[in-house]
């Protein structure tokens, strides 16, 4: 059994106003809104729904995976919220920041420390991220545009100017 079986972890399909706030979330001003504001959204959705919700999951219908790395500066635990995407049995990442110019913090700090843990609905596991090759970075995002095609837009949009980052997640 693999990671993404272990967790349940899936990604359902859209209906109307999901389609829409994917589309949306693809375009550059929609990116750049999402890069900004998910964050705290997400904040407000999981104390409002006692953790069971988040934004993307009602906005968007995606399923929202919790990565907890170590700060690669502050050696503090930090935890993001990351669409993973479905891969070989296990889940992979892609560092997209939303098509943005900066590389998420998340990215470096799995660079620095590949070890991480990931939790999706109460179930955690100890993880080890390992950067993809890039015959499964094309792979991912092939599967990833599937469900959310702005990861297609995001790499387009910053080709040339960065490189985004996929990690391949296995049990530790």
């Amino acid at each position: 059994m693999g990671l993404a079986t272990d967790l349940g972890y899936t990604h359902h399909s859209a209906n109307p106003l999901h389609k829409l706030v994917r589309w949306g979330a693809g375009t550059r001003p929609g990116g750049w809104l999402f890069a900004h504001s998910l964050r705290h959204l997400d904040d407000v959705v999981g104390r409002l729904t006692r953790g069971r919700h988040s934004a993307p999951s009602l906005l968007a219908g995606l399923a929202v995976l919790d990565v907890t790395t170590t700060g690669r500066k502050s050696g503090q635990r930090r935890t993001s919220h990351l669409i993973a995407t479905p891969y070989a049995g296990t889940l992979a990442l892609l560092g997209t920041n939303f098509g943005q110019p900066s590389t998420p913090a998340w990215v470096l700090n799995l660079e620095a420390d590949p070890r991480a843990t990931v939790t999706y609905r109460g179930t955690v596991r100890e993880v080890t991220a390992r950067a993809a090759t890039p015959a499964e970075t094309d792979e991912v995002f092939a599967l990833a545009g599937e469900f959310y095609p702005g990861y297609l837009n995001y790499r387009e949009r910053v080709a040339g100017t960065r490189r985004i980052r996929a990690f391949v997640l296995e049990p530790a």
